[in-house]
């Protein structure tokens, strides 16, 4: 704001509100900015960096283990492979403090765009990253560290989008308005699926296998352009504006983090570990189990991922509208109890061989994840003051992602192995029932002010 104006006696200003120029003002005032604007800049991100994220979980499923470990057997390949991809849930806390630090310092609009940034250039590059016939053991070290970008780069975007929404939220919605964060993984996974499926549809299986897994890759650099359009054209948020009028940023928000607010990140993190668990079984692992042992072809199964996820992107708004009327934890507490079920239907459906109820079950799975995952645009922010809220909010999520994603489809294959479909139905009500517990340990944050 205008130094002058600031330091003028109120007496002597006719009409002060009037007398402030518009371009600064409107910083502070939510209603400035179009509420369509700033719902689908918090979604467009989360859309095009999870899009980023799931295409190398799909490629893991798919071609990752022959392309880079070409001399393994077929089961060692699938367990390297899925080992890359737990890679990026060990960097995506690290991403989130990093990007947390200076987003909690100098605004949120600027490390958006960085963390996008980052997570568009390491896609990109693996998309033309040459294989181990090429350049030997040098390529899967590159994906690793490819891998760790991309694992960066979404550490530092969800907890970013999430405040954008919260931030911005009217009084009473901001649930609802968590929820557009939300809305970008189940759309960019649709994106993801079904750049993979045209290809299998248009491409043999060699073609796909040389050359074709690349294009989805590739693709993100143009996705990413248009994501920094929109993010750069945002104005800073009002409730972080504001704090920045009433006080310093701290010098390192993280030690703050650490030393003040260590339970709500532990409970945050822990009550994130059901929606991972939910996702990655059933879509990483159950697309490698379903190709692979169940001998259900790779186009065919993508089909019915696709069919499966709009059921996840269905249940995002009625658990976000649920948890502005109910409150976060009833509706955590309730959709995880469902979860912690659901995990007994795992080894009947699955090893069915029934592709209706295969579907079903991948139906009910992506649901449950979408009624979990909901009420995390809002409850995450709630539980941090301003001063930590990215960095609180960025790790609690990331730190839920190692506990419960980072080795969900190794830990899968290799309960397959040497206990049977059963055992991984096991993993997934546990991670369900570590859910619920964090849910009942955590204060309710619905009428919580941000400012």
């Amino acid at each position: 704001m205008n130094k002058s104006l600031s330091t003028t006696p109120q007496s002597s200003i006719p009409n002060s509100r009037a007398s402030i120029p518009a371009p600064q003002s409107s910083i502070l005032n939510p209603q400035s900015c179009s509420t369509i604007r700033i719902a689908f800049a918090s979604f467009i991100g989360t859309a095009i960096e999870f899009y980023d994220f799931y295409i190398y979980g799909l490629a893991v499923a798919m071609v990752i283990g022959p392309v880079f470990f070409p001399n393994s057997e077929p089961a060692a390949q699938a367990l390297n492979a899925f080992l890359t991809f737990g890679i990026a849930f060990v960097a995506r806390p690290i991403g989130a403090l990093l990007f947390g630090h200076f987003g909690d310092r100098i605004g949120r609009k600027t490390t958006l765009a960085l963390s996008l940034l980052v997570m568009g250039a390491s896609t990109t590059l693996i998309g033309v990253l040459p294989g181990y016939h090429l350049i030997g053991w040098t390529a899967p070290l590159l994906l690793c560290l490819l891998r760790f970008g991309q694992g960066i780069g979404l550490g530092g975007e969800w907890g970013g989008a999430a405040l954008l929404a919260a931030e911005y939220a009217p009084e009473g919605k901001r649930g609802w308005f968590g929820m557009f964060p939300q809305l970008g993984p189940p759309v960019g996974f649709l994106l993801a699926v079904g750049s993979f499926l045209l290809l299998s549809q248009v491409l043999s299986d060699i073609q796909f296998r040389a050359w074709g897994w690349r294009i989805p890759f590739l693709a993100s650099s143009v996705l990413v352009v248009i994501g920094l359009y929109v993010r750069l054209r945002l104005s800073e948020t009002p409730v972080f504006a504001k704090a920045l009028k009433s006080h310093q940023p701290l010098r390192l928000p993280v030690v703050e983090l650490f030393a003040r607010h260590s339970a709500p990140l532990l409970l945050g993190a822990l009550v994130m570990v059901v929606c991972y668990a939910l996702f990655y079984i059933s879509t990483v692992f159950s697309l490698s189990y379903g190709t692979g042992t169940l001998g259900i072809a790779r186009p065919q199964f993508l089909s019915m991922l696709c069919v499966a996820v709009i059921f996840m992107a269905a249940a995002t708004p009625l658990s976000a509208w649920a948890g502005d009327r109910y409150g976060r934890r009833p509706v955590l507490i309730a959709a995880g109890g469902a979860a912690f079920l659901s995990g007994f239907l795992l080894e009947p459906m699955l090893s069915s061989g029934s592709i209706l109820q295969i579907t079903t079950f991948l139906c009910i799975e992506l649901f449950l994840m979408g009624a979990t995952f909901a009420p995390m645009g809002a409850l995450l922010p709630e539980l941090f003051p301003t001063k930590v809220r990215y960095s609180g909010a960025g790790a609690a999520y990331n730190l839920g992602g190692i506990l419960g994603a980072s080795l969900a489809p190794y830990i899968a294959q290799q309960l397959v192995l040497h206990g049977g479909l059963s055992w991984v139905g096991g993993y997934i009500s546990v991670a369900a029932a570590i859910s619920v517990l964090a849910a009942f340990f955590l204060r309710e944050t619905r009428d919580t002010e941000l400012t």
